[in-house]
């Protein structure tokens, strides 16, 4: 005999705020057949739950509900609902190619202006709520979640794993909220935006790890205010398969992503070749495709590059720990209206025992309105003989750099290429003892209005001032005081 239970009822505990949700007589999948046993296919089963969830929750006891086709809500059809997992112990195992759910709103032209909901968005699609559920790949195509015209939608205590894309947003959403999930083991992308309109997204306290082709994707999307918050970001990336990023924003398809927030997280991978731990692409043609983005407050280490802005325009980067850019910290191509301010890269030796070498360090080429203030820049080792430094800056105009500290650089400090407007002000540069340095600033091609003044430049085999170029203007320099810490 079937048990009936007159009431579910279920909590959940996000950080200090606690939700209690009460529902009469949800759709238990079991009353509609369906086994549970990983064995039978449970697919029909759960369909006929989706379809006869009177109340709006479909309930998911414990047990592994194996599905060879993608469980289709349509919420026009079946009103506002929700599936959730009994205390996080039911897997759902798809077993055949395409996601395991799929969620199909009507919000295709509305915005998040309420003005734009169409009534019958409010009254039987709004807020579709996924949770508490365990999703499991059983095929190469399989995807976890996938999430289209929907308005308010809400997934959260989710552990998604061994699938393609653990959530794949597509077409055109709004007022998206994911948080604490644990979306694991992809053999795509962890979060993938691919395609979509989406106005406000909030990605908070997640745990997104070990998706080889990237954590989070974004490509070909128009996306606005976008908040990545409070997760752990890890290893997201294939040694042996394209290059990849823990955050990557690409439009250099013709979209446009702006009003980012990534702040709060810990980004961290292992190095692969082209890999970023934070990337943004725009249109090799301009720089006004991607931008407006704060990067503020996370660690971010071990990979080849561990910010990498190509045609970026608008975007800060502050108060940020970096650590192993085995091939530099952050690199600045071809964008405008960039801060760097307030960062440590740093050279921790526990951080170098049995790794490659990592060279670290800012490249900014072919850019113009560009700061970088009070930052410390502690062991960069990019460069060589002939060229670069712990800051390279080449073919590229008003650039600020002020107020930082360039430690034991193994070139040089700041290498200036054929910079305009280009200033270095109260900054310090400083060799160890047997240091390789060479010079503590060079300079080499026309520089125009390039002003370096009142900084404190220790010595290299070279000088402390190597001037190859020609247009620049050097005042107040001195060296830095011998002093025993």
């Amino acid at each position: 005999m079937l048990y009936h239970p007159p009431i579910l009822t279920r909590c959940f505990l996000f950080g200090a705020l606690g939700f209690c949700a009460l529902t009469a007589s949800a759709a238990n999948v079991k009353d509609f057949g369906a086994k549970g046993d990983g064995i039978a296919d449970d697919t029909a089963a759960v369909m006929s739950a989706i379809k006869g969830a009177g109340d709006g929750v479909v309930a998911f006891p414990r047990g592994k509900y194996r599905i060879t086709q993608t469980l289709e809500v349509r919420l026009g059809e079946n009103g506002p609902l929700g599936l959730t997992g009994v205390g996080g112990s039911a897997t759902i195992v798809m077993a055949g190619a395409g996601p395991a759910v799929r969620l199909i709103g009507q919000h295709k032209d509305g915005s998040a202006d309420p003005k734009s909901v169409k009534p019958d968005v409010w009254s039987r699609e709004r807020m579709p709520l996924v949770d508490g559920l365990e999703i499991v790949g059983e095929h190469p195509e399989a995807d976890g979640i996938e999430i289209m015209n929907t308005m308010q939608p809400i997934l959260r205590g989710l552990l998604i794993r061994k699938v393609r894309h653990g959530l794949h947003f597509v077409s055109r959403n709004r007022n998206v909220q994911v948080a604490g999930c644990h979306i694991y083991d992809c053999s795509g992308f962890g979060i993938f935006l691919d395609a979509v309109n989406i106005h406000q997204i909030n990605i908070s306290d997640n745990h997104i790890s070990y998706c080889r082709q990237g954590g989070i994707k974004i490509a070909a999307s128009e996306i606005r205010n976008l908040q990545i918050t409070g997760n752990d970001i890890e290893y997201n990336c294939d040694p042996q398969g394209p290059p990849a990023a823990d955050i990557w924003i690409d439009s250099s398809q013709r979209s446009s992503v702006r009003e980012v927030t990534i702040t709060g997280n810990n980004i961290q991978a292992i190095l692969t070749p082209g890999g970023a731990n934070v990337r943004l692409t725009g249109l090799a043609t301009t720089a006004d495709k991607v931008g407006l983005v704060s990067i503020v407050g996370n660690h971010i280490s071990t990979q080849e590059v561990n910010i990498h802005l190509d045609h970026a325009r608008g975007v800060t980067i502050s108060g940020n720990n970096f650590v192993r850019g085995f091939d530099r910290h952050v690199v600045i191509n071809g964008s405008r209206n960039v801060v760097v301010n307030g960062n440590v890269f740093d050279r921790n030796p526990d951080y170098f025992t049995g790794t490659p070498k990592g060279l670290g360090g800012v490249s900014i080429k072919g850019s113009r309105s560009i700061v970088l203030s009070s930052n410390i820049l502690d062991g960069a080792e990019y460069g060589s003989a002939e060229a670069g430094g712990a800051i390279t800056i080449a073919d590229s105009r008003e650039v600020t750099v002020t107020g930082c500290q360039i430690l034991n650089p193994k070139f040089r400090g700041i290498y200036i290429e054929r910079g305009g407007n280009v200033e270095v002000a109260h900054c310090t540069i400083t060799p160890e003892a047997n240091s390789s340095l060479l010079a503590a600033l060079e300079i080499t091609g026309a520089s125009p209005g390039t002003v370096i003044q009142n900084n404190r430049f220790g010595r290299g085999k070279n000088g402390d001032i190597v001037d190859r170029g020609s247009g620049a203007v050097f005042e107040g320099n001195r060296a830095p005081a011998a002093l025993n810490p």
